[in-house]
């Protein structure tokens, strides 16, 4: 088993490593790219990108859809933006600090060069998607916006509302469409990934259910790329989409692909509380929401019956009966402590009998202050359609009353295995995004999927 886990991280200090290892690498030539071909599986944001950068490069790609059409990628559920230190609030961000605040909020158990990478494309990135006409936000004088995540102490998060998924979707999709138009990438829509074809030891292709037909179709390939997301659905409840069962990641480990970590799951700390017993997900209330909301709950248990029984509404308990108890516990980042640290915080005060619904499993996330602070306008330019979605799906208004929140899991931090080439332990077989264990150790850093 040793011999199969080879990192082939390169020598030299973490700055380096990438400029090695991209100096280092065998190339391809251009004609030489049309004489080969790659399959994708997945539509995500890492697949479709992944798919449309191979087929510019001029490879023949295949690229497979589990649903009718990329754009239902659950990729279109992200909220909250994307981190990139690009340092435009100028607080003193920069490359190094992007990479620890990631391996701090991972527990210290990411692959540190593969972090440091991904903190160094992370400005390159986002000059991408501006150039995909990607609508962040901007500031009066025409600036890209940032705002701040849970567990950093900088403004690093660029954003497009509440929307920023399905913004970096559209745009992924776009690019895609022009390959598939162009002719380098072809597309499979309604086709599951139910096995993995190896050769010789080596990733050749892969077997796939026609979702129409109901047929089973063999697409052979020089490599196969993994971008199906996590596995957040093995679990009974939570906040990804009904696909994100980890089906083809599965299918890979049975095939030889080793798995890493698959006990690092992350619970997000702001998700609408459970609301009956018929559901089958719960949803996501953007963690950006904490840059502006306060978390509490009640002091006096008295506070906690009467709000359980609808005796008085959240916005009665007077100022000096609330604990905000991250701002308490944890002054120097407040409501925007790592998500781990703010979900075990919140079922602490829960545990403890402060639970403000009816089944005692819910904080509040207020917004009164920065209401009053900002105004209407700008909390609604920021958080608008998040606040529709909360009164859509509880029927009560954060214009009015706080949100009420509470833990759920959300994203899956463990899975296939890879070296610092995001090559999996069967050669030729690759896994990106959700679908690999490398980049965010213990638990994910906001906005840095």
């Amino acid at each position: 088993m040793a011999d199969k886990f080879i990192s082939k991280i390169p020598d030299g200090p973490l700055a380096e490593k990438w400029t090695k290892r991209k100096s280092e690498i065998r190339l391809v030539s251009p004609n030489n790219k049309r004489k080969l071909e790659i399959i994708v599986v997945g539509t995500g944001l890492g697949g479709a990108s992944a798919a449309a950068t191979l087929g510019e490069l001029g490879y023949n790609v295949k690229v497979f859809c589990i649903s009718d059409s990329p754009r239902r990628a659950h990729s279109i559920a992200a909220q909250g933006g994307i981190n990139a230190a690009k340092n435009y609030q100028n607080d003193n961000d920069s490359v190094y600090r992007l990479f620890y605040d990631t391996i701090k909020g991972g527990d210290y158990r990411s692959r540190e060069a593969n972090v440091y990478r991904l903190a160094e494309v992370s400005a390159a990135i986002i000059d991408q998607c501006v150039a995909q006409g990607i609508p962040f936000a901007r500031e009066y004088g025409g600036y890209l916006a940032n705002r701040s995540f849970g567990g950093v102490q900088v403004s690093r998060t660029f954003y497009a509302r509440g929307q920023t998924g399905q913004q970096l979707l559209l745009g992924a999709y776009a690019a895609l469409n022009r390959q598939i138009a162009a002719g380098t990438v072809k597309s499979y829509p309604r086709h599951e990934m139910l096995d993995l074809v190896v050769i010789n030891g080596e990733a050749k292709g892969i077997i796939a259910r026609n979702l129409v037909t109901g047929k089973l179709e063999r697409f052979g390939a020089h490599a196969v790329v993994i971008a199906t997301g996590g596995y957040g659905r093995t679990y009974f409840l939570s906040t990804n989409a009904m696909n994100s069962n980890g089906s083809a990641a599965m299918q890979c480990f049975r095939k030889g692909a080793y798995f890493a970590n698959p006990a690092f799951a992350q619970i997000h700390p702001t998700c609408i509380p459970v609301h009956g017993d018929q559901q089958c997900k719960l949803t996501l209330m953007s963690e950006s929401l904490r840059n502006d909301g306060r978390i509490w709950v009640p002091k006096k248990m008295e506070d906690v019956m009467k709000l359980r029984k609808h005796e008085i509404k959240p916005s009665q308990v007077p100022e000096q009966d609330r604990d905000y108890y991250l701002e308490r516990r944890y002054p120097a980042f407040g409501n925007l402590v790592p998500r781990d640290v703010a979900s075990r915080a919140a079922k602490e005060r829960c545990d403890a009998g402060f639970g403000v619904n009816e089944t005692g499993l819910a904080v509040f996330l207020d917004f009164k202050d920065a209401i009053e602070r900002l105004g209407k306008q700008r909390v609604a330019e920021r958080y608008g359609n998040l606040f529709q979605m909360y009164e859509k799906i509880t029927a009560s208004s954060p214009w009015e009353e706080p949100m009420m929140i509470y833990p759920a899991i959300h994203y899956t931090m463990g899975g296939i295995w890879v070296d610092y080439d995001l090559q999996t332990t069967i050669p030729g077989l690759y896994a990106i995004g959700e679908a690999n264990f490398s980049d965010h150790g213990g638990n994910r850093l906001g906005a840095s999927a």
